[in-house]
């Protein structure tokens, strides 16, 4: 999805810092908006020193992206913003999706979110919540600023980069600090001043329409121009009129186009609006506030409505993936990695993912513990997904029936790459399942939740991630303590956490050996992104585990 602001209006955050940014980073992120603010935070909980700069004099406005998932949401909630997220969404009473001729419609149909919970299981202990970007860019905004003091800066663009083809083939042996790397070139966009900066990895996470991608040289392949929507920003009192039907989306039935999105369900909306670009009247939809609030009155079925137009933004919905998510010291993340059709709300949802992915590599290369090859694992993991997220989003475009909302589909993620050791005898598993979310410990997928009673700040299996390898196992087995011991004595830190009820026990007993595969002496390798890395029914005669790692690690190189 390509946007297109008519709106110039940003929130401006306080207090920007106005020397100049440090002259060497490792990591440097190029973009300010959810994805790249989830990487920043991400690389704080490793212990990253980085950079980020965002060319925006501060967050967006204008309500977009709002779905968040439950697998973004179990991401922020190792970050402690689950609880924050949720404040700045709406409320879970009115996560509805509405389908009438208008918004008054007698007839109208309301569903809930789809999931899959034919076992009976609860699998996530973070469902979904709507909070759009303009809400959530502000909490993920000061998060960021305070565990990366003086690294969050608006208001600076990336003008260009040097330096990228020079250090691609050698990185095995070069440094992975910020002694080797890119020169970048900086500019205030207030002051007109230019900086240099070395950093040892450039992440593009500006969009879309950015510039780290084609200066890369990646292509961005797919169909353009698949529709074109003009999204209305607009007050009116509408609170009393939904109230027996409050929903976050109310899609409207033809001959009515287009639909609403509850900003609060009360006097703050947004009307999507299908047009013609190429239509004599295309430039007067965008431009004429009377014919604008003409458009709100007609689709909302009340000709007297009180609508005042705040401001308008039209996008273009595209469907496009890179040809590569890494090209030498340059990496994608996002809409400059994938641009999703916005029919399922998966575009953001699969940019956090991104982030996630990468954040843990990118802080173990840093580190030195991994080879830069790791980085390769990134792209073979993380675009087979966006493949099909991209896919399933424009067989969504163009139902005619209508789709379902998915809050579970990223859930079924699973990762074939260097960086996981399969199972030899499982075959290797799809990067998406659209069939539903099917819990598995093989390796590769999402470790599945479990719910666990112990300390407050852990009720599922999930709360033990990270920010290392973590190693759960069923019961505490010394065997297992010393499978770790190898590997930290080899740089490589494991947590070990068994489920034996000494501190951890399962609300439910069995249910983590039934979901993960195991037996009572088994255990599993969680990566510290929440994928699992390896498993095994008893821990080996060998160092196994410190040999996993060592190959995990390497990147197949």
């Amino acid at each position: 999805m390509v946007m297109i602001a008519h709106s110039t209006a940003r929130h401006s955050p306080p207090g920007r810092a106005m020397h100049a940014p440090p002259s060497t980073t490792p990591v440097l992120i190029v973009g300010g908006g959810p994805i790249g603010l989830t990487l920043s935070i991400l690389l704080s909980r490793y212990g990253v020193d980085h950079l980020l700069v965002e060319a925006r004099p501060g967050t967006s406005r204008h309500p977009k992206a709002r779905g968040i998932a439950a697998r973004s949401m179990e991401i922020l909630r190792r970050c402690g913003l689950e609880d924050a997220v949720r404040d700045a969404g709406l409320p879970a009473a009115q996560v509805f999706f509405y389908r009438g001729r208008n918004l008054v419609d007698p007839d109208f149909v309301r569903t809930g979110v789809a999931h899959d919970a034919s076992c009976g299981d609860e699998h996530t202990p973070a469902p979904g919540v709507i909070c759009s970007q303009d809400a959530l860019e502000p909490v993920l905004l000061r998060r960021a600023r305070e565990w990366a003091p003086d690294r969050i800066r608006f208001g600076m663009r990336l003008l260009s980069f040097t330096g990228a083809e020079a250090e691609a083939g050698d990185e095995r042996t070069s440094e992975t600090g910020a002694g080797a790397g890119l020169d970048v070139l900086l500019e205030d966009r207030d002051t007109g001043r230019r900086h240099t900066v070395r950093a040892a990895w450039l992440v593009g996470c500006d969009g879309a329409a950015g510039t780290v991608r084609p200066r890369a040289g990646i292509a961005m392949d797919g169909p353009t121009g698949l529709a074109h929507y003009l999204s209305i920003r607009f007050e009116a009192p509408l609170g009393a009129v939904v109230a027996d039907r409050a929903s976050a989306a109310y899609f409207l039935a033809p001959p009515a186009l287009g639909g609403f999105m509850a900003v609060d369900n009360d006097r703050n909306w947004i009307y999507q609006y299908p047009f013609d670009p190429e239509h004599p009247r295309a430039s007067e939809d965008l431009d004429d506030p009377h014919r604008l609030a003409a458009l709100v009155r007609t689709a909302a079925g009340i000709p007297d409505l009180d609508v005042t137009v705040r401001d308008t933004l039209s996008w273009r919905m595209d469907a496009r993936l890179a040809a590569g998510y890494r090209s030498g010291r340059v990496l994608l993340a996002g809409d400059a990695a994938h641009v999703v059709p916005p029919t399922g709300g998966h575009g953001m949802n699969t940019g956090i993912g991104d982030a996630d992915n990468l954040a843990w590599k990118l802080a173990a290369v840093v580190a030195g513990r991994a080879d830069p090859a790791l980085l390769d694992s990134y792209d073979a993991e993380r675009r087979p997904v966006a493949r099909r997220v991209i896919d399933v989003s424009d067989g969504n475009a163009r139902s005619r029936t209508g789709y379902r909302i998915d809050d579970e589909l990223l859930l079924t993620a699973a990762y074939r790459s260097t960086a996981v050791a399969p199972d030899p005898d499982l075959p290797a598993p799809p990067p998406l399942d659209v069939t539903g979310y099917h819990p598995s410990g093989a390796p590769g997928h999402r470790a599945p939740h479990v719910r666990l009673v112990g300390p407050p700040e852990v009720a599922s299996t999930l709360d033990l991630v990270g920010p290392d390898f973590t190693l759960i196992t069923a019961a505490d087995t010394p065997a297992w303590h010393r499978q770790a011991d190898a590997a930290a004595a080899v740089g490589i830190p494991v947590t070990v956490h068994p489920l034996d009820g000494v501190r951890l026990r399962e609300e439910h007993p069995g249910a983590f050996r039934r979901l993960y595969g195991l037996p009572a002496s088994g255990a599993a390798l969680v990566r510290p992104d929440g994928h699992i890395a390896w498993r095994a029914a008893a821990p080996p005669a060998n160092p196994e585990l410190r040999e996993v790692l060592r190959r995990v690690l390497i990147g197949g190189g």
